[in-house]
């Protein structure tokens, strides 16, 4: 049964992510995920969720419609692990992390995901898993995407 990988995608023209004060990933023209991984995922949620990105349709073509994926247009993707993506908050005002998957799942299937987006030629900085991140970027449009592994299988 898949699980509920979650993964917010911003369409950006620049983003970069600070440890410490030392940028260690940035992207140009491209997207920025912020991606969050449950105990119940397996490699499979990683899988669609890449294809789903890489696939997705969000640059505009010369009729300015939306209608170019990343590779068409010569982007990149940065990806920054966010286990707060699974937070719940049903019951009460303070995020129950419980569905969040335990730190080395979670290191394993965001660093899958990444593996996967970069085999289909895509170049693909990350930030640092279970680091205390800056994260900046210019959201382009602004376009944000909301994906759920469950939704896209």
């Amino acid at each position: 049964m898949p699980g509920t990988m979650r993964a917010v995608v911003q369409r950006v023209s620049r983003a970069e992510v600070r440890v410490d004060g030392i940028v260690v990933g940035a992207v140009e023209r491209g997207f920025l995920v912020l991606l969050g991984v449950a105990r119940a995922d397996v490699e499979a949620d990683a899988a669609a969720l890449a294809d789903k990105v890489a696939g997705l349709r969000v640059f505009e073509d010369d009729a300015g419609k939306m209608n170019l994926a990343l590779a068409e247009v010569g982007g990149g993707l940065l990806v920054v692990s966010q286990f707060t993506l699974l937070g719940d908050v049903r019951k009460g005002n303070r995020p129950s992390f419980v569905e969040a998957a335990p730190p080395e799942q979670g290191r394993a299937l965001y660093q899958r995901f990444c593996e996967l987006l970069r085999g289909k030629g895509l170049p693909v900085a990350t930030g640092t898993f279970r680091a205390m991140m800056d994260v900046e970027l210019v959201n382009d449009g602004p376009v944000t995407i909301l994906l759920d592994s469950r939704k896209a299988f």
